[in-house]
């Protein structure tokens, strides 16, 4: 039987061309008002994820992300 992507963490994640995945970083979604420029500007393409997390991103994502060289 084919194995599925978990649908919840296909939208959080994106994943590159390189097979690295990226996920958005918090406090960016609403009361933006209330938040400097500096804040809000920080980092806008989001934050690799850390090693220790990408084998259970690996598991619910089979076939899209792979291992940084």
């Amino acid at each position: 039987m084919k194995q599925k992507s978990h649908s919840g963490l296909k939208k959080r994640v994106k994943v590159r061309k390189s097979g690295t995945a990226r996920v958005q970083k918090s406090c960016k979604n609403h009361l933006l008002s209330n938040k400097s420029k500096k804040q809000k500007k920080m980092d806008n393409n989001g934050k690799e994820i850390d090693p220790t997390r990408m084998q259970s991103i690996r598991r619910l994502l089979p076939g899209k992300v792979t291992l940084k060289k």
